[in-house]
């Protein structure tokens, strides 16, 4: 599994969450955000993680990853706004932001919030959110912060959440990249 670094003060930490996770099959690595699509697909991960990060400017090639590779793609805050973007939705700067502890409700539990609901304490630290879903995404949970807290493509292993699984101020953070990772499993 790649986890795609795009800059942001946490990427690092989503490695280590997952190398903590005691599944001894999961080889993770960080790589950079310019590698091409076909550089990904050269070590056939089992999944994508798009990180978090400063700005849009600075998500290198993750909109292309996006649209071609063909395997389970988590988005992370700006991975997820990267995500709707590529597909067809929306983003814009959101009316407060979130920079603390956010109460989400989750909606729909799906694959990827399973055992999360029906609501969870989690960790925002963005300006920009998603403001509409690309076509064939359902949204799976919401704030006050944010409508579009979370969201999942209704065909393909693509997930997306603005907030951060990662850090501990997260309710069940590794529950969702547990989820994340048995759905790599099943795919591979």
């Amino acid at each position: 599994m790649y986890v795609v670094n795009n800059y942001g003060q946490f990427n690092h930490l989503i490695l280590r969450a997952l190398r903590d996770l005691d599944m001894s099959d999961l080889d993770v690595e960080l790589v950079s955000n310019t590698l091409s699509p076909s550089e990904i697909m050269e070590e056939r991960p089992s999944g994508l993680v798009l990180g978090g990060g400063p700005s849009l400017e600075k998500a290198g090639m993750c909109v292309e990853y996006v649209r071609k590779l063909d395997i389970p793609i988590l988005g992370i805050c700006l991975g997820h706004q990267l995500i709707a973007l590529a597909l067809g939705g929306e983003v814009r700067k959101g009316k407060r932001g979130g920079y603390a502890s956010v109460e989400v409700e989750v909606i729909d539990e799906d694959v990827i919030l399973k055992g999360l609901g029906p609501s969870l304490k989690v960790w925002a630290s963005h300006q920009d959110e998603v403001s509409v879903l690309p076509p064939n995404f359902m949204r799976l949970a919401r704030s006050e912060v944010c409508e579009i807290e979370a969201m999942a493509h209704i065909h393909k292993p693509i997930f997306g959440v603005q907030w951060h699984p990662e850090v501990i101020h997260t309710e069940k953070g590794e529950q969702l990249f547990r989820n994340f990772i048995a759905v790599c499993m099943k795919k591979g």
